[in-house]
């Protein structure tokens, strides 16, 4: 995804476009904060009658109402701050969770060229690390930075009223704190988008390899797997000390600027005591409001730094949210029909890219009900054409109708909720066997769960294991054999009661009894449905209404098995390298794979 710097205001406005549906909350949060900040600085102001009408006139009673008022002063600041504080945390932790719901919503959104194209792990570490950084800015950031304001306009405009000529002092250092906020602050911004970028790539390699610990450790790679990630580990803390260092050089640079301050204050206040322009309770009010500034400003500069984080994280976010999806419902959409199973490709035509053509254009007529194989060398474009059928990818010339309609013309989720897929590498979720059946058809009852697994000859074994229906299976699946796993999605796709029912080689990675076994339960989930297969078992060819052979994006022929070797042409020539071994790329040649 390419990267575009934007200024930081511009994307700290996109951030806090997050709050529009909190206002009310967020100006009350707002309006008790100020109220806080407001209050505080009337402290200094008691201090200095204290000192000046109190101390040097003797005044008890005086002494008395100051001391009631400063305690009145602390209780309300103290509610309002408490007030302010957790509303603008709460807001805050809304926004983000909003953000978090909005992006996860944008990727579901996003179709498979996307995915195709960007590593998982550099996409989880958008959802959370991103995420994670912005949290920061979004929740007691805000709220400081609204308090640091006010205290720091306040305690300046309170300066100039009481000594003008020594308020002077202070703006010596407006032009430097100006000048090193903004080169530093940029600087900070790029190495923080950097660290963001680093920490994905780190989170990345750490998923391939877990996930992949199987092959990881039948290979002996322990080393070269923790070799790899303690790699991107160091580049990634030399990222981060980069940053660090130019910080802490920024908040030094401020914090030191503000401590000559100090001492200039003091000399020239102090000057102005002793020539009587200034009383001693004036200087310490100053002093007061000088330390009031000197923390607002070094609490800003930290803030900043903050700010440019979160910044960097936000437009890494903001790429994800601004991604178009490829594939988009038309603005006139309908709802797709109850689907019968016709399907037709019209001249249809794809491409990855205009110099890279998968799918020349072809015409393709497939009636209800019939069971279609689909055969061919590998990277003919078999697994390529099913995909268009559910617009996993949109067809670039020509058009695929279902019953007539052009699937283009209907929402992609009414058109999904009516085909099934069973494909070769099943995906399972992390939960239970009942849960992961029920994937299928979200309202199902436990009865029809057990009756699709009954189906899939999967109930024997489900029943075999500790807690039946209810046993987790591991992530993936990974407690389960590979065909325990695919009768698992076969049962999900029977509860689902497709129209249409699409396989991708569902039995190639099984051995002969568990191919047989997968085998009949597929036979089943066939019956009375518009069935496409790409299978490499020769029965299944067999038993198939019209067998399709691709060649390099092109039908080569069609027909029933003895039409199709009777003509002698690329279906016979790979049927005879199947049983000689000959053929080293064809789906139906793998000898290994056919029983």
């Amino acid at each position: 995804m390419a990267s575009t710097s934007k200024s930081l205001g511009a994307v700290l406005r996109r951030i806090y476009g997050f709050t529009r549906p909190y206002r009310g909350k967020l100006l009350l949060a707002l309006g008790s904060a100020m109220l806080a900040s407001l209050l505080w600085l009337t402290v200094p102001l008691g201090l200095r009658e204290l000192l000046d009408a109190v101390f040097e006139a003797g005044n008890r009673s005086l002494l008395n109402t100051i001391a009631l008022a400063l305690l009145g002063i602390f209780l309300l600041q103290a509610v309002f701050g408490f007030t302010g504080s957790y509303i603008l945390e709460w807001i805050g932790e809304r926004m983000v969770t909003d953000l978090r719901k909005t992006l996860y919503a944008q990727l579901h959104r996003l179709g498979l060229t996307f995915f195709s194209n960007q590593r998982l792990g550099e996409i989880t570490s958008r959802l959370t690390n991103d995420v994670g950084s912005v949290r920061s800015a979004a929740t007691s950031s805000l709220s400081e930075a609204l308090t640091q304001s006010i205290s720091l306009m306040g305690s300046l405009g309170l300066m100039v009223a009481l000594n003008w000529r020594l308020s002077a002092v202070i703006f010596v250092t407006v032009p430097f704190v100006t000048i090193a906020t903004r080169y530093f602050g940029e600087k900070i911004k790029r190495l923080s988008r950097e660290v963001q970028d680093r920490l994905a790539d780190t989170t990345s390699i750490a998923e391939e390899s877990l996930s992949a610990i199987r092959v990881v450790k039948s290979f002996a790679r322990e080393p070269f797997e923790t070799g790899r990630y303690q790699n991107s580990a160091e580049i990634l803390f030399e990222t981060a000390r980069k940053r660090a260092l130019l910080s802490n050089i920024f908040w030094s640079s401020i914090g030191f600027s503000f401590l000559l301050l100090m001492v200039m204050i003091f000399w020239f206040g102090g000057t102005e005591v002793l020539a009587g322009r200034l009383t001693t309770g004036d200087l310490v009010a100053f002093i007061f409001y000088a330390f009031n500034i000197a923390r607002s400003v070094g609490g800003m500069s930290r803030l900043y730094t903050t700010f440019n984080t979160a910044a960097g994280a936000s437009e890494r976010i903001f790429e994800l949210l601004d991604t178009t999806p490829e594939i988009l419902d038309a603005p006139d959409a309908s709802p797709m029909p109850p689907i019968k199973g016709e399907i037709t490709f019209e001249n249809a035509a794809f491409a990855y890219e205009e110099a890279r053509t998968i799918i020349h254009p072809l015409n393709l007529h497939i009636q209800s009900g019939e069971i279609i194989a689909l055969v061919g060398p590998s990277g003919a474009g078999k697994t390529t054409l099913m995909n268009l059928i559910p617009r996993f990818y949109d067809v670039t010339k020509g058009r695929i109708c279902i019953d007539g309609i052009d699937i283009r013309t209907v929402t992609q989720q009414s058109l999904r909720a009516q085909i099934g897929l069973v494909p070769q590498d099943i995906h399972l979720f992390g939960s239970t066997i009942r849960e992961n059946i029920r994937y299928g058809r979200l309202d199902a009852s436990d009865t029809e769960i057990e009756e699709a697994a009954r189906s899939a000859n999967a109930h024997d074994f489900i029943m075999a294991t500790p807690e039946g229906y209810d046993t987790q299976i591991g992530e993936k699946g990974v407690k389960l054999s590979g065909g325990q796993r695919q009768r698992i999605a076969i049962a999900r796709a029977l509860l689902k009661d497709p129209a249409v029912l699409l396989l991708d080689e569902a039995t190639s990675a099984l051995d002969s009894e568990s191919e047989a076994i997968v085998q009949d339960a597929l036979d089943r989930l066939m019956q009375n449905r518009t069935s496409i297969v790409i299978a490499h078992r020769l029965s299944t060819v067999r038993n198939a209404h019209r067998i399709v052979v691709m060649e390099e994006g092109r039908i080569a022929e069609s027909g029933r098995h003895d039409e199709l070797m009777a003509r002698n042409g690329l279906y016979a020539s790979l049927q005879r390298m199947q049983h000689t071994g000959t053929s080293p790329d064809s789906d139906m040649a793998n000898v290994s794979s056919w029983p």
